[in-house]
């Protein structure tokens, strides 16, 4: 395993998320990752604790340094649910959900956060400003109406794709409108 190198990708993509500016305190950050997908296996096949312990750590730093939310995406076995800070479930409304994801049914990431994060708890959706997806495990459906990609320069972490979004509002109206810049 090359967690070192790998740790070196998920930085430098943290890092780049951090400079460009493109979140700000508030915000809700959602992660899909599959730790398989990292040490390059088939997703759902090799799950990590140690890979998910070290990503879990990386993103922590988007909550430390600008005040972000963050929203753990689980595998399809759970509906793709997110673990999330019960504070973060009560601040913005969203519905619990009765389950425990572990490795095999939830993923190696979302069990790991489950475990790390002060009263975790599962929520069935949300709707997150700007996400991440390490390995392809399609965050999409939890992300706001109108997504953005966003080109990273760091595009993998040890073999898996990643993929970036942001969301902005909806551009409503006809030729008459007229939109902030």
């Amino acid at each position: 395993m090359k967690l070192d190198q790998w740790a070196e990708d998920i930085e430098a993509i943290v890092d780049e998320w951090e400079k460009q500016e493109f979140l700000s305190e508030g915000d809700l950050f959602v992660i899909g990752c599959s730790t398989s997908e990292v040490a390059g296996e088939r997703i759902g096949t090799s799950g990590s604790e140690e890979v998910a312990a070290m990503i879990f750590e990386k993103v922590q730093q988007l909550k430390q340094k600008i005040g972000v939310d963050i929203a753990f995406q689980c595998c399809e076995h759970l509906n793709r649910a997110l673990v999330v800070e019960k504070k973060v479930m009560r601040e913005r409304g969203f519905d619990p959900v009765s389950v425990v994801p572990v490795r095999k049914a939830g993923g190696s990431m979302a069990a790991y956060a489950f475990e790390q994060l002060e009263d975790a708890v599962v929520v069935e959706n949300v709707r997150a400003d700007a996400g991440i997806d390490i390995g392809e495990t399609m965050i999409g459906m939890h992300l706001k109406p109108v997504v953005v990609p966003l080109r990273l320069k760091q595009r993998w972490v040890g073999h898996a794709r990643v993929n970036s979004a942001l969301t902005r509002p909806k551009l409503i109206g006809g030729p008459r409108a007229v939109y902030a810049t």
